[in-house]
């Protein structure tokens, strides 16, 4: 699966996507402090799910109806860090694919999802 991580997501769950095999970018090491904005259009130009735990993002593409194949919202506090790979990976092994036109928000013990709207999915 072709995933962008946003630069606010643990390096220890990219290197858990890439030892899965899933094709990951990581912010933090292509460009540090890039604005919502430019991550956004980055996952979007190169088909790319995005994950992150900012939920500026679905401003963006929820209210504002910005471009998106799809959002993975990690909600997590902090003394649940470690249940972050094991629902991500729980949540892509489920639906894989089905991610994409979908804003999801993941947590402790559930997952919720929304379509995306229209414009955002084109």
């Amino acid at each position: 699966m072709r995933l962008l991580a946003d630069e606010c997501c643990d390096a220890r769950l990219v290197s858990q996507l890439r030892s899965e095999g899933h094709d990951a970018i990581y912010m933090k090491e292509f460009r540090p402090g890039a604005s919502d904005k430019v991550v956004l259009e980055k996952a979007y130009s190169e088909e790319r799910i995005l994950i992150t735990e900012d939920k500026d993002f679905g401003e963006l593409v929820c209210r504002l109806e910005k471009p998106a194949h799809g959002i993975v919202l990690l909600r997590f506090d902090a003394h649940e860090r470690d249940l972050k790979w094991p629902r991500l990976k729980q949540l892509i092994d489920r639906h894989g694919s089905g991610l994409h036109g979908l804003f999801v928000v993941v947590d402790a013990e559930k997952s919720r999802s929304r379509p995306l709207g229209r414009q955002a999915r084109r």
